[in-house]
């Protein structure tokens, strides 16, 4: 009987914590502010993205964001990231979107939810998977049936992985973004209708909003939902703005707010004054609005994830790998003097029973010396087998989303002229018989050079890679990568072309032999290990290294570019392991590497001219 008396209380209580675990709130719109059961919240909110963080340090970053006393997280949920391959669904590791709100939760943090499926976040095609570009017709982010449908399918699959989650549901999503910006692109309220109708077929049911700039969140707004603004701070600007387009009440939500900003390749490393920023966010709390800052953390975009911006006026730019953002929390997570500076301005603002959690330590970091590179795969060498096809094909037309493609034909007869190709995306190097002769670069215009071939029957090789297609702006739609026109000499096309993949999803597959110093200028992979007795946060040091990307243990960290800001890149602990490592650094631009070392700091204000 006592035996039964115990098992009873014990389902009892569980049955009681079970309860609790679903217990559902109302979040709703008061005239002024968001109300969470009926009584006022100010969101005090930072974002992060899942996917530019280890999923190990998912939680430790979290714990940061509470310490300084955010109350909510804002994310991204990046579309070609969840389905990279059409109807091919990814919800696993750093994808997991849904753990990843679970594990917020857990630390005691409500999330606002940005899935629309354009992000731009200085993100590859602004999130779009680059299959849509397949159809050369399709055109993203519009009414074009072929376009919703691939959109709705994967709103569908989100909205099982996410609407259990929903505030309403028993979890801690607040609100979901059905688009983002909208009004820098356009301003078709049927389009941003039918954003609503596919998120609530989704089961995003509660409260939906959209976010734009000042001077574009009259195109980008949807009437009848709130109109979060971007990038203003002045407390009486964002109410007169928001009160304009919402009948004129709030509440009063700056969805992104910059403490930070992105770096470019070529350019010097972005910031902001933290002094500044504080007393501006000190103005924007003592107005009782709700804020997000953008970045709390960045974190690095890993792969070939990076976008690119352009515009009318200004040339092609990628952005790095490193998205450290000048961020509250750097790029490995540690806390900077910005942190603890917000940490002050929000403690002013908490409520005599509210005590802000102590600040974690910082990482753990090592140095690791000269790891020898002991072998060289030689691209050249590495060829496989070619598509072949009279005129060039792109990449979507070769389906392939990332990486490189290798161009060769042969010029019949000896010939010197102009080598011209048309729309070339984004960076090119031409050889001659295996010897480079030239290199082109979209973000200097450049898309010709000439061509001394002194004898008959030549080999031509083009090697294009995507830099990162365009994540923002009018040329969104205008995406597709490599050679997307054709390649004349002395404006006659040239013809009969064999093309060699790679996109290096992995760097498996490749014929390594003794690498033995040699500086033939050609692109090769360098392949070492090392072993380690302890692990900790580390920084490659690719200084001395020309441009491409590093794979460690599997894990691709993202690409360098001697031309800066970014000189390193991180290593986060988790993927180094106790006992054998092995590491392979692909360089297209500079050869004769022997060995390569890490540092216990980043380099990411050094710019360097080609």
């Amino acid at each position: 009987m006592k035996k039964l008396t115990i098992v009873a209380a014990f389902l009892t209580v569980l049955a009681n914590f079970s309860s609790a675990q679903k217990a559902t709130h109302s979040f709703t719109l008061g005239d002024s502010t968001f109300l969470l059961d009926g009584k006022p919240l100010q969101l005090i909110s930072g974002e992060m993205h899942c996917t530019r963080i280890p999923v190990d340090y998912w939680r430790a970053r979290l714990r940061m964001a509470k310490a300084m006393g955010l109350n909510t997280i804002g994310t991204y949920v990046f579309w070609n990231a969840e389905e990279p391959k059409q109807g091919k669904y990814d919800f696993k590791g750093n994808n997991d979107i849904a753990q990843f709100v679970r594990i917020a939760k857990e630390e005691g943090l409500w999330v606002v939810l940005r899935p629309s499926p354009y992000a731009c976040a200085e993100w590859e095609f602004g999130g779009y998977p680059w299959w849509l570009l397949k159809d050369k017709t399709l055109k993203v982010r519009s009414k074009d049936p072929k376009f919703l449908k691939a959109y709705h399918d994967y709103i569908m699959q989100l909205g099982k992985q996410l609407s259990p989650l929903l505030v309403t549901n028993g979890g801690n999503i607040l609100m979901v973004q059905i688009e983002n910006e909208y009004g820098s692109y356009s301003d078709d309220k049927e389009y941003l209708d039918i954003n609503r109708k596919i998120f609530r077929e989704g089961g995003f049911s509660g409260l939906l909003f959209t976010c734009d700039g000042p001077a574009q969140l009259p195109r980008g707004y949807l009437p009848g939902y709130l109109p979060a603004v971007n990038g203003l701070d002045d407390p009486s600007a964002v109410k007169k703005l928001i009160n304009k387009y919402h009948d004129g009440k709030g509440p009063y939500y700056i969805a992104e707010w910059y403490p930070g900003w992105f770096d470019s390749w070529g350019s010097p490393h972005s910031g902001s004054n933290a002094d500044t920023d504080a007393k501006k966010l000190d103005q924007v709390l003592s107005a009782g609005i709700s804020i997000n800052l953008y970045m709390f953390h960045g974190g690095t975009t890993r792969d070939f994830m990076n976008g690119a911006n352009m515009n009318k006026r200004d040339p092609y730019s990628p952005q790095t790998s490193s998205y450290d953002y000048d961020a509250p929390l750097d790029e490995g997570g540690n806390p900077t003097a910005k942190f603890y500076k917000f940490r002050e301005v929000i403690e002013k603002h908490l409520t005599a029973r509210e005590k802000l959690p102590p600040v974690p330590d910082k990482n753990k970091t090592i140095t690791i010396k000269n790891i020898d590179l002991v072998e060289r795969a030689q691209l050249f060498g590495n060829l496989g087998k070619p598509v072949i096809s009279i005129h060039p094909l792109c990449f979507e037309d070769l389906n392939q989303g990332y990486g490189f493609v290798l161009y060769r034909t042969t010029l019949k007869n000896a010939v010197t002229g102009l080598l011209k190709i048309n729309e070339m995306r984004d960076y090119a190097i031409i050889y001659l018989n295996g010897k480079r002769v030239s290199i082109l670069d979209r973000r200097l215009k450049q898309d010709s050079a000439e061509i001394n071939s002194t004898a008959p029957n030549a080999i031509l090789d083009i090697l294009v890679e995507n830099n990162g297609r365009i994540n923002y702006g009018p040329y969104l739609t205008d995406n597709r990568q490599g050679i997307t026109e054709k390649v004349t000499l002395n404006k006659v096309e040239l013809t009969g072309w064999n093309m060699y993949k790679f996109p290096f999803i992995t760097a498996a597959g490749f014929s390594y032999s003794v690498n033995k110093n040699s500086y033939n200028l050609q692109p090769a992979l360098y392949k070492g290990t090392f072993t380690l007795t302890e692990t900790g946060d580390t920084y490659l040091d690719m200084h001395g290294f020309g441009k491409g990307f590093v794979f460690l243990n599997g894990y691709n960290l993202g690409k360098y570019w001697q031309i800066g800001p970014q000189q390193t890149l991180y290593i986060p602990a988790c993927w180094l392991k106790k006992g054998l490592n092995d590491i392979i650094v692909f360089d297209e631009l500079k050869s004769g590497h022997t060995s390569i070392s890490t540092l216990d700091h980043p380099v990411l204000n050094e710019v360097i001219k080609d």
